[in-house]
């Protein structure tokens, strides 16, 4: 059997794209159709009560096309409002924040030394670090482990700005993670999409041999463990890829490339009702 439809993907800007890139790469025979709500972006700042609400009517739209599972990759989105997704959506749901936290803990067990417990470290937004969503996702794996959370708002125009491995950018990583360190953190989260775009900044700013986790791989991989055989498509010929946006503009476009690593000039435009 083979199911043709879209895997569905929601993010509240173009980052989610680096989600949308690990699941084509590691999926290259599924449809997938991703929507961007960069007319109320961002979400990071925004209250909970917003978020939940922006993104309720994101999926609801999603779910209208047709998708066979919703993939919501945005990290401050699926911290605060995966509960609410999951009780509206009839098909699977995969946020990026619970596989990003199963994957931070598997690599702090794997470099705790004689007995010592490292700590995680997350980067995120403010309102991902203020839901406390990656701290209670480890703490429910492994009870004790401690987490410590910084946020990084710059990062976020920074990937955007393309600024991502000059002076500014590791100016602003040496400022952000300079309690890393001495934290003992040998795991470090990119809790936010835009954040793998900075990687090779953020590991110079860490102590050699801290472990990157990248909540946009980890992500991909739930996707596809998330789909029953029945619901995937048949490997007859590669997957197409449509890309939505709630505001569409040049600057977007040329942000989208970036994310995409080549040209997005299909964006299309669309209506949340």
């Amino acid at each position: 059997m083979s199911d043709p439809r879209p895997i569905g993907l929601f993010d509240s800007g173009v980052g989610g794209l680096t989600v949308l890139d690990a699941v084509a790469r590691r999926m290259p025979f599924e449809d997938l159709l991703y929507l961007g709500d960069t007319a109320r972006l961002p979400y990071g700042t925004k209250s909970p009560e917003t978020v939940r609400r922006y993104a309720r009517r994101a999926i609801g739209f999603l779910l209208s096309q047709g998708v066979k599972a919703v993939v919501v990759a945005c990290n401050t989105a699926s911290a605060l409002a995966l509960d609410a997704i999951e009780e509206m959506s009839p098909v699977p749901v995969v946020g990026v924040v619970a596989p990003g936290a199963e994957a931070a803990v598997a690599a702090a067990r794997a470099s705790d030394r004689d007995g010592v417990r490292g700590s995680i470290a997350v980067l995120a937004t403010e309102a991902t670090v203020a839901s406390d969503a990656y701290g209670r996702a480890v703490r429910a794996l492994d009870p004790g482990r401690r987490v410590m959370h910084m946020a990084c708002p710059l990062f976020v125009p920074l990937a955007e700005e393309g600024w991502t491995e000059n002076e500014v950018a590791h100016a602003a990583a040496a400022r952000y993670l300079a309690d890393v360190p001495r934290s003992g953190a040998r795991v470090v989260v990119l809790g936010c999409t835009h954040y793998p775009l900075l990687a090779r900044t953020i590991a110079a700013a860490l102590p050699t041999g801290t472990i990157l986790v990248d909540s946009a791989e980890t992500a991909a991989r739930a996707v596809e463990a998330a789909l029953a055989p029945a619901l995937r498509r048949g490997e007859t010929s590669s997957g197409k890829t449509r890309l939505l946006v709630t505001d569409a503009s040049d600057r977007l476009r040329l942000v989208a490339g970036r994310f995409l690593g080549r040209p997005a000039a299909d964006l299309t435009l669309v209506d949340l009702p």
